[in-house]
């Protein structure tokens, strides 16, 4: 089972953390399982850019990214050569290295009870 590498982020996990995935499994559904609350204000539907991460590792490993995906990471705060949606990126069997940029785009960003 391949693991997903989180780098601290301030708020959603200080001291970083390492999650299991399942192959074929989002990079935004393993850290959700794992309790890590990325934003994903679309529920998954890439219809906005609240779940950018940006690949520190394994990028290559994750199938390209469609032209759909590639116009709301447009509109990613951070966007770099290696930033993909978490709710579009499919696990597919190697260990990622991810970093949650600080900020994201999400106007109205809603802490669960």
């Amino acid at each position: 089972m391949p693991n997903i590498t989180i780098l601290p982020h301030s708020e959603l996990c200080p001291e970083g953390a390492v999650v299991p995935a399942r192959r074929g499994q989002t990079i935004c559904e393993a850290l959700l399982d794992a309790g890590i609350e990325i934003e994903h204000a679309c529920e998954h539907a890439c219809a906005c850019s609240t779940c950018h991460v940006i690949v520190r590792e394994g990028y290559s490993t994750l199938d390209s990214a469609d032209e759909n995906e590639e116009d709301m990471l447009d509109r990613a705060w951070g966007l770099e050569p290696h930033s993909r949606l978490a709710c579009q990126a499919f696990v597919n069997g190697a260990d990622l290295t991810i970093e949650i940029p600080r900020y994201s785009r999400n106007l109205a960003k809603e802490k669960k009870a």
